[in-house]
């Protein structure tokens, strides 16, 4: 099959290679990323559901965790699916317009789940600092529509990624060295000047990262002011949250890790340990967000437990007549 339009030097298709260095091993790798999956999708959809079937969960905060677990799950069925099949399939073939909507897809997503963490950073402040007013701030509209410009945000900044790199000449060849197309990884197979990619790239990681991990500082900062001034000990445990600010650092440290090797550390981290913080990168946060909120957040914790325990007293109460 011809992977190469010679009249345009754009090719029809890529080959994604997986992760060069442990072809040996790569099939035994697919396992845990396989089942880090299945509990970000099973878990996340289900927190969604509770959250949605729950009238006591319909706050600010919990609609912004289910809007963190709508875009998790998007974020790693972007990519897991396809790297699965990579993994155990050898399928590595991808069409060129396909791996231009991943791309598309991959970094809207993870551009959602850093605008979705400062909005959650935000309703803490709010939830803090203005304890009165809350209700009135944070009402249903101002979230919708919160959430609508966190959207718009991604979608806006990653559309030139695709134009970008489609108008690159691909003449080196067509050989991905990665599980999945994201914007750096394609370009760098080009022969043409990519310079404007990495600006670009560059960028986009300042206006959405930088300038959400500015707002979750500052957000923090006034936090810490207002929760030192309480007099209780107890209370200032319950007002901190522990579970959002580790959220925080599992998506932001591997996003990091991944955004500056691409540019910094080409020749000294190898390329496989770059290939896996990248899928680590989509699949940690989805799977830990699970732990962090369903676990220490007291009413989630609560929630689930009365259902459960309400399941099993039905059949009881029955037995029992």
């Amino acid at each position: 099959m011809p992977f190469l339009n010679v009249t345009s030097l754009t090719p029809l298709s890529f080959i994604l290679n997986g992760i060069p260095g442990l072809e040996e091993v790569q099939l035994w790798i697919a396992f845990p990323l396989c089942a880090m999956y299945s509990v970000a999708v099973t878990g996340n959809l289900g927190l969604m559901y509770l959250i949605y079937s729950e009238a006591a969960l319909h706050r600010p905060m919990y609609i912004f965790l289910a809007l963190l677990s709508f875009t998790d799950v998007l974020m790693c069925t972007s990519t897991l699916p396809n790297t699965l099949c990579i993994l155990w399939f050898d399928l590595k073939e991808i069409d060129f317009k396909a791996c231009l909507a991943q791309m598309f897809f991959v970094h809207t997503f993870t551009g959602m789940e850093s605008g979705v963490l400062m909005l959650m950073a935000l309703d803490r402040y709010v939830a803090i600092c203005y304890p009165l007013r809350y209700a009135t701030i944070l009402t249903n509209a101002v979230i919708a529509r919160a959430g609508l410009l966190t959207f718009l945000r991604a979608v806006l900044l990653v559309i030139p990624f695709t134009f970008l790199t489609k108008r690159l000449p691909y003449c080196r060849g067509h050989i991905i060295p990665h599980t999945y197309c994201d914007h750096m990884s394609v370009a760098k197979i080009s022969c043409g000047n990519v310079r404007v990619n990495a600006v670009y790239g560059l960028m986009v990681a300042l206006l959405i990262g930088g300038f959400d991990i500015l707002c979750v500082t500052v957000s923090y900062t006034m936090i810490l002011r207002a929760v030192v001034s309480l007099s209780s000990a107890d209370a200032r445990q319950k007002a901190f949250s522990t579970a959002h600010i580790c959220t925080i650092v599992i998506t932001y440290v591997p996003a990091f890790f991944t955004f500056f090797t691409h540019r910094f550390g080409g020749h000294t981290i190898p390329p496989h340990a770059h290939i896996i913080m990248a899928n680590l990168y989509l699949l940690l946060p989805p799977t830990m967000n699970l732990i962090a909120y369903g676990v220490k957040t007291k009413q989630i914790r609560d929630t689930v437990i009365r259902l459960l325990f309400k399941g099993k007293a039905k059949p009881a109460s029955k037995t029992s007549k």
